[in-house]
């Protein structure tokens, strides 16, 4: 995680387009600073679980509206996981 936060501070402060627009501000008579907050979250996949295991839903309206068909979307775990903590449940058969 720590190479990880050295690694965007680095690319930060190499950016040439950064320093640009920090230098405009400074010669506009202002002085800068740059706070940035990154939020970088980390689960442990379980035993047997790939990092890629995405399954794909299709979404489609109810045939009494005009609507069009949505088309796919690509849920992981973590997804399907998020989705039943808040009572969402998505249709098995559409999967």
């Amino acid at each position: 995680m720590q190479e990880l936060g050295n690694a965007i501070n680095e690319s930060l402060s190499d950016s040439d387009r950064i320093a640009a627009a920090i230098g405009e501000i400074k010669r506009a008579g202002y002085d800068v600073f740059l706070v940035l907050e990154a939020t970088i979250g980390f689960n442990k996949r379980e035993e047997g679980e790939e990092s890629d295991d995405v399954d794909g839903v299709e979404i489609e309206a109810p045939p009494e509206t005009t609507r069009r068909k949505v088309g796919k979307i690509k849920l992981t775990s973590q997804d399907h996981k998020f989705l039943r903590a808040l009572k969402i449940s998505i249709d098995e058969e559409a999967r």
